[in-house]
């Protein structure tokens, strides 16, 4: 039994009046509603009660999932907007700054980088990561959550289709230009290492 079928069964149950098959899916999703709440707000416990207000929420909805999409993808959508709104309650908006660097995006090479890793190399290492960042962060507002749902959370694309509400193509698009913008910021870093390894 798959995940997602695995999560349908557990919802199903939690619909008949199951209340522990709903305690399975929080202790499945709750470090990953965790990280990604903690995206927006940087305080660890403010971040733990968003989260378990974010699971609450679900709970009291859970009555009206009908199955169109994942489980995390419709919980995803809860989590975004109860911390979005736990900012806005607090006076503050959600942060330009809300990818931790090292959550950004999967940098192809980090890991052959990381093997032999002398002070040039993580010091390189480092600085792809900052260009990253910075890359990832400098995007537009679409192409940042496209990119972010496919690299870090390892959504597939029809669940980043569902989850922002636009067509698989417009989604495609999106973290290709994303990718594209990553790769022109990344190129000249990476020759100017081979430069030097050379």
């Amino acid at each position: 039994m798959g995940d997602n079928e695995l999560d349908s069964a557990l919802v199903e149950r939690v619909q008949n009046g199951d209340r522990r098959a709903f305690d399975l899916l929080v202790r499945k999703y709750q470090n990953k509603v965790i990280g990604l709440i903690s995206r927006y707000v940087h305080n660890a416990a403010e971040c733990e009660d968003v989260a378990q207000e974010a699971f609450v929420r679900a709970w009291r909805a859970i009555g009206s999932f009908r199955g169109d999409s994942a489980f995390y993808t419709w919980m995803y959508k809860i989590a975004v907007n109860t911390a979005k709104n736990h900012l806005v309650a607090m006076g503050r908006r959600p942060p330009a700054d809300d990818i931790a660097i090292e959550d950004a995006v999967f940098v192809p090479g980090a890991d052959r980088m990381q093997e032999g890793a002398t002070p040039e190399r993580e010091l390189m290492r480092q600085e792809i990561e900052q260009t990253v960042f910075a890359t990832v962060q400098a995007l537009p507002e679409e192409l940042r959550t496209a990119i972010t749902l496919r690299e870090v959370e390892g959504l597939s694309y029809e669940e980043i289709a569902e989850a922002m509400g636009c067509p698989i193509g417009t989604v495609r698009s999106r973290i290709f230009r994303a990718r594209e913008a990553i790769d022109e910021k990344l190129r000249p870093l990476l020759s100017d290492r081979e430069d030097r390894m050379s």
